[in-house]
């Protein structure tokens, strides 16, 4: 079994063995299972049936981190995007007004204009025509607005009629809410993995014994039918003109997110050959496309590379197989089903405010004493949860920054590409 492994991994030539990744297989699983909870939890508020966004999370994150094993022997795992999730349920759906059906639609015909320029080598245009301070921008707003949902969710913070929003009352929900929000940081601080779950099992725990919570009839049982989501998605209900500038924000995201993500990540495997890296990266595009078309099919929002992977990857996974491992972790969690129906949203919703602190701190390397540079940068982030909707953040971004470099007489450090983005950034304002 050993040469078995060995020989088609690769894995002696990439440098590892296989005590390694298993160990980083595990880790990854370890850092990002609260995907299994957090994920229902946020899409369900649409309308979706939670127990087969239970199961289609799960699948979704099998499939495709099986295929980032097999097709590009990477040792990334694939799921259902935070933020993007946040996207697609509080932006397209409970914003918008667009069906969860439609907002599926979005997101394959996302997936499909990503394919399309990958193929036309016109991703690597675009990416070079996006300045690194938008990219940015970009990511800090998601952070941000992951965040402000989080602490809705949580109970912190509420509608209110003369300044929008106020501070929430202390329910016990909300205090377990907060409690388990410090153990998340706790574990973090004391680099222990997989706080985030924890929390999450500890805050339900005492949910139960508090009465907030009622106790599962059984732990193990089959997953739920994916049958109320599957193949639900409305692609001609999502091929609007009003909802071309949407399209473009999943694809911008899934597309600059990841090939960030996963660069940076190939850039530290010092082991790998360069040329080993820039395949790998290559193919990994590849299992990126066709991890959110499958998604979309399956019944969720746009699964990408999960920036937890990276948690593995630091203690050794170099590999397809420490990915194996992950998606197997991820196929015994479907037996427990009736332990994550129950699990409350004051559990989950720490997570979101967990994640989008870690998100948020990539705006240390934006420069704000560059104030045409600021300016744009400022507008993208807080746009986004004041306006609840990501695309038209990076649409305020996107035109501001026109407008700066346009006022200081630097309108030809703009590339074409970026003033077409401009231009449809805009019509998305006005639409």
């Amino acid at each position: 079994m050993k040469a078995i492994l060995n020989s088609f991994f690769k894995i002696e030539e990439y440098d590892s063995n296989i005590r390694k990744e298993v160990i980083g297989g595990t880790v990854t699983f370890l850092t990002m299972s609260y995907i299994i909870f957090v994920n229902p939890a946020v899409l369900s508020s649409t309308g979706m049936d939670k127990g087969a966004l239970f199961t289609v999370t799960c699948l979704s994150t099998i499939i495709g981190t099986l295929i980032a094993a097999f097709w590009a022997n990477a040792p990334f795992a694939m799921a259902p995007g935070m933020g993007l999730n946040t996207f697609f349920a509080y932006s397209l759906v409970l914003g918008k007004g667009l069906s969860w059906e439609q907002a599926l639609g979005v997101v394959f015909l996302s997936g499909i204009f990503y394919f399309l320029l990958t193929l036309g080598g016109i991703r690597e245009k675009i990416v070079n025509a996006i300045p690194d301070t938008l990219s940015t921008a970009a990511t800090s707003g998601i952070g941000l607005f992951i965040a402000f949902i989080g602490l809705k969710n949580m109970g912190l913070i509420v509608k209110n009629e003369a300044t929008l929003v106020s501070i929430g009352k202390f329910s016990p929900a909300t205090i377990l809410s907060i409690i388990g929000l410090v153990i998340m940081i706790f574990f973090e601080l004391k680099k222990i993995k997989g706080g985030i779950l924890i929390s999450i099992i500890i805050t339900s725990i005492a949910g139960v014994l508090l009465g907030l919570v009622k106790m599962p009839t059984s732990v193990i049982s089959a997953p739920p039918s994916i049958a109320p989501i599957f193949m639900k998605l409305d692609i001609l209900g999502a091929f609007k003109i009003s909802l071309i500038g949407t399209i473009f924000s999943f694809m911008f995201i899934d597309l600059f997110n990841s090939l960030s993500f996963m660069m940076a990540c190939y850039e530290n495997m010092d082991s790998i050959s360069v040329e080993k890296r820039r395949e790998g990266l290559k193919r990994m595009l590849f299992v990126d496309v066709s991890s959110t078309l499958i998604g979309s099919i399956l019944g969720t929002s746009t699964v990408t590379s999960f920036s937890e992977s990276a948690a593995g990857i630091s203690v050794g996974a170099r590999t397809g197989l420490a990915s194996v491992v992950t998606a197997f972790f991820f196929l015994l969690a479907l037996l427990f089903t009736p332990i994550v129906e129950v699990i409350p949203s004051y559990a989950t919703a720490p997570a979101l405010v967990f994640v989008g602190v870690f998100i948020f701190k990539v705006t240390m390397n934006i420069d704000f004493s560059d104030l045409k540079l600021a300016i744009p940068s400022f507008l993208t982030i807080i746009m986004m949860p004041l306006t609840a909707s990501i695309g038209d953040g990076l649409s305020f971004g996107f035109v501001s920054y026109i407008i700066c470099f346009t006022i200081c007489g630097k309108w030809k450090e703009i590339s074409p590409v970026l003033w077409i983005v401009g231009i449809l950034a805009f019509i998305n304002l006005m639409l």
